[in-house]
């Protein structure tokens, strides 16, 4: 059996999960899964992550504060998050970002809060893992200052700066993502059967350039929508994957697999 990895999963949001916490795993074991990330969305969930990863060599937490609860920042959530983001089994900065689309909090918040973060990153040569929604041309925009930074600075960051997780813009933006060396976060939507435009932007993407995902315990793959999400069903979105991009599903385990690990660098925080 290949390899899988899944690059976003909340297995640390404890009323989806807490009933059937080890079953989950161990499907998601028997699944062919070998690497999982659990990104934080506040201090609570990026501490819970923290002390997920501490219990198993096969999960990595990454640590921020999402958009949607931007307005719980301040000097001690910084802190923390600095804090937090130095334990060996840290490998990313996120789930941090924009999302316009909500608003729960004010934009000049959310996009304080996301250059801060990105701070922290650059700083501790950790990858970011992007929220994006209604939000891009101005989150475009900050990220290609931020890498710019990087580029002169000689940080190494600039080669792998992070992941858009569930990326859902055009391929004309995806490509100036990649220029600045972003992967993309590919997950259950992908597999919907009204899901054209992004079927339409996957066979245009670069194996290369793709990371599995299934932001557990939402956006179910089919034939599970609607229901609960969880790490297994990365290998639904795998098969799909190679279906639009005409490989071998083996051949898009392998290099999503090596894309994780060249982002994370799971192998240096084991």
């Amino acid at each position: 059996m290949f390899e899988l990895s899944d690059t976003h999963c909340h297995l640390n949001l404890k009323t989806a999960f807490q009933e059937d916490f080890e079953q989950v795993l161990s499907r998601a074991w028997e699944a062919g899964l070998d690497r999982i990330l659990i990104p934080g969305i506040d201090l609570e969930t990026s501490r819970l992550a923290v002390q997920m990863a501490e219990s198993d060599e096969r999960i990595f937490a990454a640590v921020g504060i999402h958009p949607n609860e931007a307005q719980i920042w301040d000097s001690s959530t910084q802190q923390e998050i600095t804090t937090l983001a130095n334990h060996p089994r840290v490998v990313a900065i996120g789930e941090i970002g924009l999302d316009f689309y909500r608003d729960h909090a004010s934009r000049d918040l959310q996009i304080e809060i996301l250059k801060k973060q990105l701070e922290i990153s650059k700083n501790l040569q950790l990858p970011v893992v992007l929220h994006n929604r209604d939000a891009m041309q101005t989150l475009w925009s900050i990220l290609a200052e931020w890498h710019d930074n990087l580029s002169s600075s000689g940080n190494p960051l600039q080669s792998h700066p992070g992941v858009c997780h569930a990326y859902s813009d055009d391929l004309f933006m995806a490509k100036k993502l990649m220029e600045k060396s972003f992967f993309f976060g590919i997950g259950g939507p992908v597999t919907f059967k009204n899901a054209s435009d992004r079927q339409n932007l996957l066979s245009g993407l670069p194996l290369s350039a793709i990371l599995l995902e299934t932001d557990s315990p939402y956006l179910a793959p089919h034939p599970h929508r609607g229901r609960r999400n969880e790490p297994a069903f990365v290998a639904l979105v795998a098969q799909k994957v190679a279906e639009l991009q005409l490989v071998p599903v083996s051949q898009v385990a392998e290099v999503t697999s090596n894309n994780a690990n060249r982002l994370f660098d799971w192998r240096n925080h084991s």
